[in-house]
């Protein structure tokens, strides 16, 4: 039995609005992934561009040294001429999950936590990606690479399973694991990386500069808690750093209006930063629908590239 889902279709054709404690009740990440990715493309005219695409473009004369099987035999068969058919992006290419599974990802306020809204994210992306027929890999990684799988047409199931089992631990740190993915991933590609981004903004910039430089597209979700943009807490207590252990007494109310200062000023200067060097970013709540997210990013992603 399908859960519960609202529509508003006049708004985001095909997307169901799947609220993220009813996804923390499935937990096959495949059966989430083919249910998501399914009902909000089903609404589509056209499925936005995320890699590989046969979208019919338009059709050209034969010229010696085509490809004939490119031929399109019902048009010679009227009007006894030859004409290829030609497709928009009629390429394969690599799609590659870079998820952040330090220890602050595994933080939660009341729904899932960003690890698990991560993994649905990246199950999500990587089904998509996988159903244009583009080759899917997967890299996890704290301060260092955990876990590696190598991009592929036949490795969904791999990075599913991958994906699955990532498990929040250990310092998070982005510059030695993308320098490493930098230097073995020669084939240009496209990147997704799943993180808190919980560094200053010029070592994120420098950490991604390695796959920026190597000419591949590069995408950014920072993802945050609800909590961590609101700082909704009232009673005085005692906040911990899950990744070093260090304790601090806080009284929030005082400290409510700094923090939230901090937080807009960072996501800001992440975003703003990151876009001047040409890296598609976009902040990511746990709170929001899942479905209604990725819409509105693939979505947005397809204007991009209709722009440049």
């Amino acid at each position: 039995m399908a859960p519960p889902t609202e529509t508003n279709a006049g708004q985001l054709p095909g997307a169901r609005f799947i609220d993220p404690n009813i996804l923390g009740r499935i937990g096959n990440l495949e059966l989430v992934a083919r249910w998501v990715v399914e009902g909000f493309i089903s609404g589509l005219h056209r499925s936005p561009h995320l890699g590989f695409s046969t979208d019919f473009a338009e059709y050209r004369p034969y010229v010696p040294g085509d490809d004939i099987r490119h031929i399109d035999w019902r048009v010679y068969a009227r009007t006894e001429r030859y004409y290829l058919k030609e497709f928009e992006a009629d390429t394969n290419t690599n799609f590659i999950v870079l998820m952040d599974t330090s220890a602050s990802m595994g933080y939660k306020h009341e729904r899932l936590s960003k690890l698990e809204y991560a993994k649905y994210l990246a199950a999500c992306l990587t089904y998509f990606s996988h159903r244009q027929r583009d080759r899917v890999g997967f890299v996890s990684f704290n301060d260092d690479i955990q876990d590696l799988v190598p991009p592929s047409a036949r490795h969904l199931q791999q990075v599913l399973h991958a994906i699955d089992r990532a498990k929040p631990e250990g310092k998070g740190a982005l510059a030695r694991p993308l320098s490493r993915i930098a230097e073995h991933q020669r084939r240009k590609g496209m990147y997704l990386l799943l993180s808190d981004l919980y560094e200053p903004v010029d070592a994120v910039v420098s950490a991604l500069g390695a796959l920026r430089d190597a000419g591949h597209d590069v995408m950014v979700m920072q993802i945050l808690d609800s909590a961590e943009r609101t700082f909704p807490f009232e009673d005085a207590t005692t906040f911990r750093d899950v990744e070093t252990g260090l304790r601090v007494p806080v009284i929030p109310g005082k400290l409510r209006k700094e923090y939230l200062a901090a937080m807009a000023a960072h996501t800001e200067a992440m975003g703003r930063r990151l876009g001047e060097h040409r890296v598609d970013y976009a902040l990511v709540d746990t709170s929001q629908p899942l479905d209604q997210m990725l819409f509105e990013y693939l979505v947005r992603r397809e204007r991009m590239r209709t722009v440049r």
